[in-house]
């Protein structure tokens, strides 16, 4: 039997029979959400409610005992396991969302066959046939007798399962697949997510076991469905990067019971995924020092890691010059242009300029603005930065250079592939490092 169910503004409160675009009462756009026809008005269950709770049974936090360390399943990844905090947590469950194509699936089948050597585990898939699976897990070698798996697209068949007490590491792929029977809308939307990931949490709580949810992600890269998904689970994992090539990068954006600052490098290759060990060298072994090629000492997460910085610039053919940036954020490219144009003698006005991160890596980095400053300056005047140098600094909007964070990790970093200087703010007290106090003087002292 069906629940009837109404649309509610989540902005004021007004209830509809069927979804409109903008609501009548508040004027709010996109805010109707469907939700189950209360069998009693909010006030009548307000009263009954006061009436009908019960003291709750309580302990001094003093005497419960700490989760056990050991309890927590390797993923046979070091750096992920560094990421989750040190592993799957039993009874935690995490959130893991990429582009189409990333590699989620090959990740967990990985991750799945090495927690399978020790315990029992489930993979669960609304996506694909057990024939589709099963070429996957013989490709990436996942034949333990303690992996089992699972065609469902039932919220309610996955949560029993669960609670069956059988499975020590449950996946499920993907939470947009799936539906609760009690509810009449089509898998993927708001009410369907929302009360099929509340199902399978409160499964996963009760019986102690890990589960892994696979989420989608918007044509933008955020997380699709409900923001309430990702404050119900412990962890959400997003996985980055070019699918087409390229490292790989998983970070934690919410991590219960770790850090968010950490992050786990992979490159795909025919048998999976592989952990990058040394990913600056990599991304370093084929470059060559043109014009506009500057290697910048950056970190992703904890992690020190040299990546070139590329620039191009080309005179414009249209009254309106091209900006564009892969891997660097376009409005921070502008704000650079500007103070090089005001700062320097830089005439940018006619110029093309194009901005490229080798290795298809993502820069979220302030002490990147240096190098990307003195990329375009190489590019536009046609000379280069010696060999031998690397560069790491914030450039303020007075063109002068800012402190960066972890410098004493870039500059190690730096010393261990053999380079000779950087080029970084006057704050960082070291010889390797060459202090730059503003953007023109190190142009022109340093960019020949």
């Amino acid at each position: 039997m069906k629940i009837k169910s109404q649309f509610v503004c989540q902005q004021c409160g007004a209830t509809y029979a069927k979804w409109v675009g903008q609501c009548a009462n508040c004027n709010a756009w996109n805010s109707l959400v469907e939700q189950p026809v209360e069998a009693i008005s909010p006030k009548t269950a307000l009263a009954k409610g006061q009436s009908s709770g019960k003291k709750l049974d309580f302990v001094k936090i003093s005497t419960i005992a700490p989760s056990d360390a050991k309890a927590r399943l390797l993923t046979g990844f070091k750096d992920l396991d560094v990421v989750l905090g040190g592993g799957f947590l039993a009874g935690a469950v995490s959130l893991l969302a990429g582009q189409p194509g990333m590699g989620k699936s090959t990740i967990l089948m990985q991750i799945c066959s090495e927690i399978a050597k020790k315990h029992e585990v489930l993979y669960v898939s609304g996506e694909e046939s057990a024939g589709q699976v099963k070429l996957r897990a013989v490709r990436l070698g996942a034949d333990s007798e303690k992996l089992s798996f699972a065609a469902s697209t039932s919220a309610n068949d996955i949560a029993k399962t669960i609670e069956g007490g059988e499975f020590d590491f449950v996946v499920v792929d993907s939470i947009q697949t799936l539906a609760m029977d009690e509810i009449s809308s089509a898998p993927g939307t708001v009410s369907q997510v929302t009360n099929s990931g509340n199902l399978i949490i409160r499964a996963a709580k009760a019986m102690n076991t890990a589960v892994v949810i696979v989420g989608h992600v918007t044509k933008e890269g955020t997380l699709a469905g409900p923001k309430i998904l990702e404050h119900l689970v412990d962890v959400v994992l997003n996985f980055e990067g070019d699918r087409y090539g390229g490292f790989k990068t998983v970070r934690a954006v919410k991590n219960r019971f770790g850090s968010t600052n950490e992050v786990a490098i992979f490159e795909m290759l025919g048998s999976g995924l592989v952990e990058v060990q040394n990913p600056s060298a990599a991304l370093l072994a084929e470059r060559t020092n043109t014009d506009g090629s500057i290697i910048l000492a950056t970190l992703e997460g904890n992690r020190p890691i040299l990546v070139e910085i590329q620039a191009l610039a080309t005179k414009t053919n249209y009254g309106y010059p091209k900006r564009t940036a892969s891997g660097f954020d376009l409005n921070r490219l502008n704000i650079l242009i500007a103070v090089l144009e005001r700062r320097t003698k830089l005439k940018l006005s006619e110029q093309d300029i194009f901005i490229n991160v080798v290795g298809g890596m993502k820069l979220n980095d302030s002490a990147a603005d240096l190098a990307i400053c003195m990329a375009i300056a190489s590019a536009v005047a046609g000379r280069k930065l010696s060999d031998d140098y690397v560069v790491f600094g914030e450039v303020g909007l007075g063109g002068e250079i800012r402190s960066a964070f972890r410098a004493d990790q870039r500059i190690a970093e730096a010393k261990k592939l053999g380079f000779a200087h950087a080029i970084g703010p006057v704050t960082v007290r070291d010889e390797f490092v060459i202090p730059a106090k503003d953007l023109r003087t190190t142009l022109v002292r340093y960019v020949k």
